[in-house]
């Protein structure tokens, strides 16, 4: 796949004016955004994820284009996971509703410029090491157990570490314990003060980072190419903050979501295991010699994806209905 250097910095220079963009027409001014206005700027930003897909398609081909959907797809249902995430954060820290959007915009900024550099220096390891794909595999893996550990009760375990991050930072910095409108500094008999809504950037940008080592070892299980892998990643993020609004309550009606999430970093994982048996250099393993192991192609890495997220979210909600009829009925 062939990319200039020129079309890489007027895709940059397009994802970063449509955050500028999303900043001044709808995070400026603080207010408390609709359903309406949540679900009509959620559907512009994935059509304009789908068209930028039809164009990788068109120009590169069914291989790369397919590749460019199966990551989206990925990072977009694992972004949903970050939302029950940010849900804990925001109700932890009691941020008034009409400030909410400004913190969430920057935390999104923040991810997408951490990604950035997971991706590059993931890219590099990559080029350099085959036998790093048996790390990236391994990982995911070990995520993927880790993640259905704690799908018992996610909230317990998320705000367990949210706590132990809140007192790390509070060592190092003087705060406040009230908000100043969406101010991050304040000043109280003349000190500076950091007020809550700081505490709650911190918390998402360290929450992003730790989905980063996530997700970036996840879609570079679909696809090799560092452009496909930034893209699918920008155009993931990019309507997050809207997404949060109108799934709202829903999110906790996804009872299923972890086990979903982690069946598909599993099978990743697993791809990305056989994928190094098969470029194998490693000389402990089989001479050093390549190992004639099955590969997964992107179609069906696709297809298990959405077949995943399709019956996990199904079951999640007819499991979610059933309870509410149980309780309906016991009262």
């Amino acid at each position: 796949m062939d990319v200039s250097l020129s079309l890489w910095l007027i895709t940059v220079a397009v994802i970063l004016g449509l955050f500028v963009f999303d900043f001044f027409s709808h995070v400026r001014v603080p207010h408390a955004p609709s359903l309406k206005e949540s679900g009509t700027w959620s559907a512009v930003y994935i059509s304009l994820a789908i068209a930028f897909g039809v164009f990788v398609w068109w120009k590169w081909g069914g291989t790369f284009g397919g590749e460019y959907f199966a990551g989206y797809v990925t990072e977009k249902a694992l972004s949903v996971d970050n939302l029950f995430v940010f849900v804990i954060i925001m109700a932890k820290f009691a941020v008034p509703p009409e400030y909410q959007q400004k913190v969430l915009l920057l935390g999104i900024v923040m991810a997408l410029g951490m990604r950035a550099v997971f991706i590059a220096v993931g890219a590099a390891a990559i080029n350099a090491y085959s036998w790093v794909f048996y790390l990236f595999g391994a990982f995911l893996i070990f995520t993927a157990v880790k993640l259905l550990r704690e799908s018992d009760d996610p909230v317990e375990h998320e705000e367990q570490r949210e706590t132990r991050l809140e007192r790390f930072v509070k060592r190092f910095l003087r705060t406040h314990d009230s908000y100043d409108r969406d101010k991050l500094f304040t000043r109280v008999n003349g000190k500076r003060l950091a007020t809550p809504m700081l505490m709650v950037l911190i918390v998402i940008g360290f929450t992003d980072l730790l989905f980063a080592l996530d997700s970036i070892p996840a879609i570079y299980g679909l696809t090799s190419e560092p452009y496909l892998v930034f893209t699918a990643n920008a155009f993931a993020l990019m309507g997050l903050r809207q997404l949060y609004f109108l799934l709202g309550g829903l999110l906790d009606r996804l009872v299923y979501l972890s086990i979903g999430l982690s069946i598909i970093l599993a099978f990743i994982g697993t791809k990305l295991v056989l994928h190094a048996l098969h470029e194998n250099t490693l000389p402990f393993v089989n001479g050093g010699e390549h190992v004639s192991v099955p590969e997964i192609s992107t179609p069906l890495s696709l297809s298990v994806i959405l077949g995943v997220l399709v019956v996990t979210t199904v079951a999640s909600l007819v499991k979610s209905r059933s309870g509410a009829d149980k309780d309906q009925a016991q009262t």
